[in-house]
């Protein structure tokens, strides 16, 4: 195989595409971000306290905290299950699952919301069960929880899944024949060699829910105080034509994606050759 040789220094080519690179990240990434900011403290610092400091706005961030914390949790458990699934055994529906693991990155999250509402909401024949046993999921934090954790599904798993199938079974063999229970295996042969593609799913599981609009916006009702997650709130307070407190909400998911771009950044520093196996 011919060794490809990448120039270190192309001339106008290599300027044009640093040139051209940097203009588009400054016009449509960084411009809109600090524009947020700006607006945001347009009114001074104390009106943008008394924006991010209203109970409404509290409330939604302690929701959109909750709802991360559980897609995380859950995604961690069924994407590590999933992948070792995929990766670890052999049978029939094998590439069924791993097209699955891939669905709601195919389906759009708004018809994902709307699916979920057919599922448990009245018209469903669930919700004489759901309505017995007092559960409430259509409307109600429930219902957010599920719609973020459906989106955020394939983040986790799909980071772990190029890891395991490059480890191999050779060392988990081993140490079977050697007497050692599953357990014992995942945690000391297992474990050590996906953590770090198992904690850059979970940043982008995070980034990725606290994000979350168009499935949850569906299931949540707009209940203000109740079901609005940020990007909601933002929403209510932007077509309320309050810009000052829809921007100040903004700038609360601004620094918390700058805050995940730090931890991606050190992580596929700390990772090293372990997160390279995923590309």
């Amino acid at each position: 195989m011919k060794e490809v040789v990448i120039r270190k220094n192309s001339g106008p080519l290599k300027a044009f595409c640093i040139a051209s690179s940097a203009l588009f990240l400054i016009l449509f990434m960084a411009t809109p971000l600090a524009y947020i900011l700006y607006v945001a403290l347009r009114q001074g610092v104390k009106a943008y306290w008394t924006s991010i400091s209203d109970p409404y706005a509290v409330k939604a961030a302690v929701l959109t905290l909750e709802t991360t914390i559980w897609a995380i949790v859950v995604n961690s458990i069924f994407g590590i299950v999933s992948a070792w699934c995929v990766t670890k055994y052999a049978f029939h529906g094998k590439k069924l699952i791993s097209a699955l693991i891939d669905l709601p990155v195919a389906v759009s999250p708004i018809i994902a919301g709307l699916v979920f509402i057919l599922t448990f909401g009245r018209q469903s024949w669930l919700y004489p069960y759901l309505e017995k046993a007092g559960i409430q999921i259509v409307f109600a934090t429930p219902g957010v929880v599920l719609a973020t954790i459906f989106v955020t599904f394939p983040f986790i798993s799909r980071e772990l899944i190029p890891v395991l199938s490059a480890q191999g079974t050779d060392e988990e063999e081993a140490a079977a024949l050697m007497g050692a229970k599953t357990w014992t295996i995942f945690r000391n042969v297992t474990l050590p060699h996906i953590k770090w593609a198992l904690l850059y799913g979970v940043i982008l599981c995070a980034a990725r829910a606290m994000g979350e609009f168009g499935a949850v916006s569906v299931l949540s009702g707009h209940l203000r105080g109740k079901t609005n997650t940020l990007p909601l709130y933002v929403e209510l307070l932007y077509q309320g034509y309050d810009f000052t407190g829809a921007f100040a909400a903004s700038s609360i998911l601004v620094i918390c994606a700058v805050l995940i771009l730090i931890l991606r950044v050190w992580l596929e520093k700390k990772g090293g050759k372990d997160l390279d196996l995923r590309k």
